[in-house]
């Protein structure tokens, strides 16, 4: 398992070893201890206990989030790809951070098997980029819907860079009616 520190140092991305042959392929997806050193190697603190386990299913053009919840329930997310492909974003949303309302984004695959550690502070979104993408993430607080909030996928104060394939008819409505950051409600 390697770890890559993204522009926005805290956002990593884990490239697991896969060992392939003639069968098929095999890769640990997490391991607790590799993740733990891996993070401790590139000076960043262990995450909480991952508790809750996710999944959801999208269309091409499907945008989710970007999403993040209050104290005292805030989610660090382990995010993957395991069917499909998505571009996946990571919005600084923590006050007096150097690097507050800076993103990062990166294309999850189910070929590249990569996945991304989003911690606690942050908002979190992904287009699915074909049909039938399956998104898996791992959480470390359980969902708390009184804690639930959003930012807008566009706001021009961010200015994410997402692929053409967004599809504002697939939309939520708590996602397309998100505020903006500088009216958000921030942890």
């Amino acid at each position: 398992m390697k770890l890559i520190q993204t522009r926005i140092p805290d956002v990593v991305i884990v490239e697991p070893a896969v060992f392939g042959d003639e069968r098929g392929w095999f890769f640990e997806s997490y391991s607790e201890r590799k993740f733990h050193d891996g993070l401790a190697a590139l000076g960043l603190p262990k995450p909480r206990p991952f508790v809750q386990d996710n999944e959801s299913h999208s269309k091409a053009g499907v945008l989710r989030g970007l999403h993040y919840q209050l104290p005292p329930h805030p989610q660090g997310k382990l995010v993957r790809v395991v069917a499909g492909a998505a571009f996946d974003v990571a919005v600084d949303i923590r006050r007096g951070s150097p690097t507050f309302g800076q993103w990062v984004g990166v294309e999850l695959t189910a070929d590249n098997k990569r996945q991304l550690w989003i911690p606690e502070g942050f908002a979190h979104g992904f287009v699915a980029l074909v049909d039938d993408t399956r998104f898996l993430y791992k959480t470390t607080d359980f969902y708390a819907k009184d804690c639930e909030r959003a930012i807008r996928f566009d706001d021009p104060a961010i200015g994410i860079e997402w692929p053409d394939a967004v599809d504002r008819r697939l939309l939520a409505a708590k996602d397309a009616d998100a505020p903006r950051l500088h009216s958000a409600e921030l942890p």
